[in-house]
Protein backbone atom coordinates (compact mmCIF):
# COMPACT_ATOMS: atom_id res chain seq x y z
CA UNK A 1 0.00 0.00 0.00
CA UNK A 2 1.30 3.42 -0.74
CA UNK A 3 0.80 6.50 1.09
CA UNK A 4 1.96 8.95 -0.89
CA UNK A 5 -1.45 10.12 -2.50
CA UNK A 6 -5.04 10.31 -1.30
CA UNK A 7 -6.63 6.58 -0.87
CA UNK A 8 -10.08 6.14 1.00
CA UNK A 9 -9.64 2.05 1.91
CA UNK A 10 -12.78 0.54 3.75
CA UNK A 11 -11.80 -0.37 7.23
CA UNK A 12 -12.42 -3.89 6.79
CA UNK A 13 -9.71 -4.80 4.23
CA UNK A 14 -6.90 -4.11 6.43
CA UNK A 15 -7.12 -7.36 8.27
CA UNK A 16 -5.53 -8.19 10.64
CA UNK A 17 -5.87 -5.38 12.44
CA UNK A 18 -5.55 -4.16 16.43
CA UNK A 19 -8.22 -0.99 17.15
CA UNK A 20 -8.04 1.01 20.41
CA UNK A 21 -4.51 -0.57 21.26
CA UNK A 22 -2.94 0.54 24.36
CA UNK A 23 0.35 0.59 22.52
CA UNK A 24 -0.95 3.57 20.88
CA UNK A 25 -1.54 6.09 23.34
CA UNK A 26 -3.93 9.01 21.38
CA UNK A 27 -5.04 12.38 22.98
CA UNK A 28 -7.81 13.46 23.41
CA UNK A 29 -10.76 11.19 23.34
CA UNK A 30 -12.54 13.85 21.65
CA UNK A 31 -12.74 17.71 21.15
CA UNK A 32 -15.56 20.46 19.97
CA UNK A 33 -13.89 23.12 18.54
CA UNK A 34 -15.66 26.52 17.14
CA UNK A 35 -14.78 27.22 13.33
CA UNK A 36 -11.71 28.39 12.68
CA UNK A 37 -9.93 27.48 15.76
CA UNK A 38 -6.66 25.05 16.35
CA UNK A 39 -6.95 21.63 17.30
CA UNK A 40 -3.73 19.04 18.53
CA UNK A 41 -3.64 15.80 19.17
CA UNK A 42 -1.01 13.54 20.17
CA UNK A 43 -0.32 9.60 19.14
CA UNK A 44 2.54 8.21 21.64
CA UNK A 45 4.25 4.59 20.69
CA UNK A 46 4.90 3.20 23.87
CA UNK A 47 6.32 -0.25 22.70
CA UNK A 48 7.83 0.69 19.41
CA UNK A 49 11.61 2.11 18.65
CA UNK A 50 11.57 6.25 18.18
CA UNK A 51 11.74 5.42 14.36
CA UNK A 52 8.60 3.70 13.72
CA UNK A 53 6.38 5.27 11.39
CA UNK A 54 3.31 6.89 12.83
CA UNK A 55 0.34 7.72 10.44
CA UNK A 56 -2.62 9.39 10.70
CA UNK A 57 -5.71 9.10 8.63
CA UNK A 58 -9.18 10.74 9.12
CA UNK A 59 -12.95 8.50 8.81
CA UNK A 60 -15.32 11.28 8.15
CA UNK A 61 -18.23 9.33 8.84
CA UNK A 62 -18.71 7.37 12.06
CA UNK A 63 -16.38 4.17 12.11
CA UNK A 64 -17.92 1.08 11.39
CA UNK A 65 -16.79 -2.21 9.26
CA UNK A 66 -18.29 -0.56 5.97
CA UNK A 67 -16.39 3.36 6.87
CA UNK A 68 -13.33 4.18 4.78
CA UNK A 69 -10.21 6.01 5.90
CA UNK A 70 -8.50 8.59 4.76
CA UNK A 71 -4.57 9.22 4.35
CA UNK A 72 -3.36 12.14 6.08
CA UNK A 73 0.12 12.61 6.78
CA UNK A 74 3.32 10.67 8.60
CA UNK A 75 6.69 11.50 10.04
CA UNK A 76 10.00 10.02 8.62
CA UNK A 77 12.88 10.38 10.51
CA UNK A 78 14.85 11.37 6.90
CA UNK A 79 12.71 12.60 4.74
CA UNK A 80 10.44 14.62 7.26
CA UNK A 81 6.62 15.33 7.17
CA UNK A 82 4.60 13.24 4.33
CA UNK A 83 1.50 14.64 3.29
CA UNK A 84 -1.33 13.55 1.55
CA UNK A 85 -1.64 15.34 -1.94
CA UNK A 86 -5.11 16.65 -0.94
CA UNK A 87 -3.60 17.51 2.20
CA UNK A 88 -3.28 21.88 2.72
CA UNK A 89 -0.19 21.78 4.48
CA UNK A 90 -0.71 25.12 5.89
CA UNK A 91 -3.00 23.65 7.69
CA UNK A 92 -2.52 20.36 8.97
CA UNK A 93 1.23 20.21 10.21
CA UNK A 94 2.51 16.54 11.30
CA UNK A 95 6.01 16.83 13.46
CA UNK A 96 7.40 14.50 16.40
CA UNK A 97 8.13 15.37 19.62
CA UNK A 98 10.33 12.36 21.31
CA UNK A 99 8.00 9.32 21.36
CA UNK A 100 4.80 11.15 20.22
CA UNK A 101 3.71 12.38 16.90
CA UNK A 102 1.69 15.07 16.97
CA UNK A 103 -1.14 16.63 14.32
CA UNK A 104 -1.89 20.00 14.65
CA UNK A 105 -4.89 21.14 12.69
CA UNK A 106 -5.52 25.15 12.12
CA UNK A 107 -8.55 27.34 10.95
CA UNK A 108 -10.38 24.51 11.52
CA UNK A 109 -13.90 24.05 9.36
CA UNK A 110 -17.09 22.08 9.74
CA UNK A 111 -15.93 19.38 7.08
CA UNK A 112 -12.76 18.98 9.26
CA UNK A 113 -14.97 16.88 11.47
CA UNK A 114 -14.41 13.29 11.99
CA UNK A 115 -12.19 10.49 13.49
CA UNK A 116 -8.84 11.18 13.67
CA UNK A 117 -6.69 7.88 14.14
CA UNK A 118 -3.09 7.45 14.40
CA UNK A 119 -1.40 4.04 13.17
CA UNK A 120 1.48 2.03 12.70
CA UNK A 121 2.60 -0.71 10.36
CA UNK A 122 3.65 -3.99 12.06
CA UNK A 123 4.67 -7.46 10.64
CA UNK A 124 1.63 -8.76 10.07
CA UNK A 125 -0.83 -6.45 11.77
CA UNK A 126 -1.90 -2.73 11.90
CA UNK A 127 -2.38 -1.05 15.23
CA UNK A 128 -4.60 1.81 15.32
CA UNK A 129 -5.04 4.43 18.80
CA UNK A 130 -8.71 4.62 19.81
CA UNK A 131 -9.06 8.09 17.79
CA UNK A 132 -10.08 11.48 18.16
CA UNK A 133 -13.77 12.04 17.91
CA UNK A 134 -13.57 16.59 16.28
CA UNK A 135 -16.15 17.76 15.89
CA UNK A 136 -16.35 21.62 14.60
CA UNK A 137 -19.34 24.05 15.03
CA UNK A 138 -19.99 27.56 14.14
CA UNK A 139 -21.30 28.11 17.99
CA UNK A 140 -20.59 25.96 21.35
CA UNK A 141 -23.47 24.85 22.60
CA UNK A 142 -24.23 26.64 26.20
CA UNK A 143 -24.33 25.06 29.13
CA UNK A 144 -27.27 25.21 31.60
CA UNK A 145 -26.42 27.96 34.53
CA UNK A 146 -27.36 26.84 37.59
CA UNK A 147 -30.11 28.34 39.48
CA UNK A 148 -29.77 30.89 42.28
CA UNK A 149 -31.90 30.98 45.44
CA UNK A 150 -33.68 34.22 45.92
CA UNK A 151 -31.75 36.30 48.57
CA UNK A 152 -34.46 38.07 51.00
CA UNK A 153 -33.54 41.56 50.53
CA UNK A 154 -33.24 43.19 54.26
CA UNK A 155 -35.75 45.93 54.98
CA UNK A 156 -33.48 48.80 55.33
CA UNK A 157 -35.71 51.61 57.76
CA UNK A 158 -36.31 55.07 56.39
CA UNK A 159 -36.35 58.23 57.43
CA UNK A 160 -39.59 60.16 57.34
CA UNK A 161 -39.86 62.64 54.51
CA UNK A 162 -38.55 66.11 55.24
CA UNK A 163 -42.57 67.36 55.18
CA UNK A 164 -43.59 65.58 57.94
CA UNK A 165 -40.51 66.63 60.05
CA UNK A 166 -41.24 70.59 59.60
CA UNK A 167 -43.78 71.19 61.86
CA UNK A 168 -41.91 69.31 65.42
CA UNK A 169 -38.76 70.34 64.33
CA UNK A 170 -39.71 74.04 64.40
CA UNK A 171 -41.50 73.90 67.70
CA UNK A 172 -38.48 71.66 69.06
CA UNK A 173 -36.09 74.98 67.80
CA UNK A 174 -38.89 77.76 69.48
CA UNK A 175 -39.04 75.48 72.53
CA UNK A 176 -35.10 76.08 73.15
CA UNK A 177 -34.78 79.14 71.87
CA UNK A 178 -37.30 80.07 74.97
CA UNK A 179 -35.86 78.08 77.22
CA UNK A 180 -32.22 79.61 76.23
CA UNK A 181 -33.91 83.01 77.10
CA UNK A 182 -34.95 82.20 80.29
CA UNK A 183 -31.55 81.21 81.46
CA UNK A 184 -30.16 84.44 80.45
CA UNK A 185 -33.12 86.13 82.36
CA UNK A 186 -32.11 83.87 85.52
CA UNK A 187 -28.57 85.14 85.39
CA UNK A 188 -28.72 88.30 84.58
CA UNK A 189 -30.87 88.72 87.33
CA UNK A 190 -28.82 86.86 90.06
CA UNK A 191 -25.89 89.01 88.76
CA UNK A 192 -28.16 92.22 89.69
CA UNK A 193 -28.67 91.00 93.25
CA UNK A 194 -25.23 90.02 94.03
CA UNK A 195 -24.36 93.34 92.91
CA UNK A 196 -26.95 95.23 95.15
CA UNK A 197 -25.88 92.99 97.90
CA UNK A 198 -22.16 93.96 97.26
CA UNK A 199 -22.99 97.76 97.56
CA UNK A 200 -25.05 97.38 100.48
CA UNK A 201 -21.88 96.09 102.35
CA UNK A 202 -19.53 98.50 100.84
CA UNK A 203 -22.57 101.40 102.22
CA UNK A 204 -22.75 100.16 105.81
CA UNK A 205 -19.18 99.80 105.90
CA UNK A 206 -18.45 103.19 105.39
CA UNK A 207 -20.92 104.14 107.26
CA UNK A 208 -19.63 102.02 110.12
CA UNK A 209 -16.24 104.02 109.95
CA UNK A 210 -17.67 107.68 109.69
CA UNK A 211 -19.69 107.20 113.27
CA UNK A 212 -16.63 105.85 114.46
Amino acid sequence: MVFGEKREVPAGTWAPALHGSLVLQQTPESEMVQTNKMVVMSCEAKTSPSSTRIYWLRQRQAPSPDSCYEYLAFWDPTKGAVYSQEVEQKKLIVFPDRTRSILNLTSVKPEDSGVYFCMTIGSPQLTFGRGTRLSVVDVLPTTAQPTKKPTSKKKMCRPSSLETQKGPACSLLALGLLVAGVLVLLVSLGVAIHLQCLQRRARLRLLKQFYK
